[in-house]
């Protein structure tokens, strides 16, 4: 499971992150913010404490200095995954896509996994038109990655897509406190 921070809707990261189970990851995104460090340093010390691991939104010199485990690319910056996967081998680097070729594009690009969006429909603001379990369950088949679903999803949407035997895909959503 992954939880993306969001300035607005999740505006005490910290507070979800203590509440995440063990494996999971914190996709911190900073939206360039002042304390963005600082916090950031916050979800690490936090992230190994609970066994999680620790993204950053776009951003690997602020993933560097914060010891994260990693990056996590907008679907535009999805290019960079090989370099950064280069510069830094132990880390991990997923990749956003809106679209069954933007997926296949992150595989291409070295991306470790895909978070495809949106799946279900979402008040996210950024939320597209959803692509609903079908057509997440034929991306998954088509993509040879890990496929995170983003938009929507909550207990009982997650629970459907289990049920439908999608191995690998992992239930993400952005949770609200």
């Amino acid at each position: 499971m992954l939880f993306f921070t969001d300035p607005i809707r999740t505006p005490d990261p910290v507070a979800i992150a203590q509440t995440l189970p063990r494996g999971s990851a914190v996709v911190y995104r900073a939206f360039g913010a002042p304390d963005a460090e600082a916090l950031g340093l916050r979800l690490r010390v936090i992230a190994r404490e609970r066994g999680l691991k620790l993204l950053v939104g776009a951003d690997a010199a602020l993933a560097a200095r914060v010891g994260a485990d990693g990056v996590h690319l907008p679907e535009r910056l999805m290019h960079r995954a090989r370099r950064i996967k280069a510069q830094h081998r132990r880390w991990i680097v997923t990749a956003a896509a809106h679209s069954p070729t933007a997926a296949r594009r992150a595989r291409l690009a070295g991306a470790d996994a895909v978070v495809v969006s949106t799946v279900f429909a979402s008040c996210s603001p950024s939320a597209s038109a959803p692509m609903g379990a079908l057509r997440l369950a034929r991306l998954v088949r088509c993509v040879d990655l890990a496929v995170y679903g983003l938009g929507g999803i909550d207990n009982k949407k997650a629970r459907l897509l289990k049920d439908t035997g999608l191995a690998g895909l992992a239930a993400v959503e952005a949770f609200k406190t």
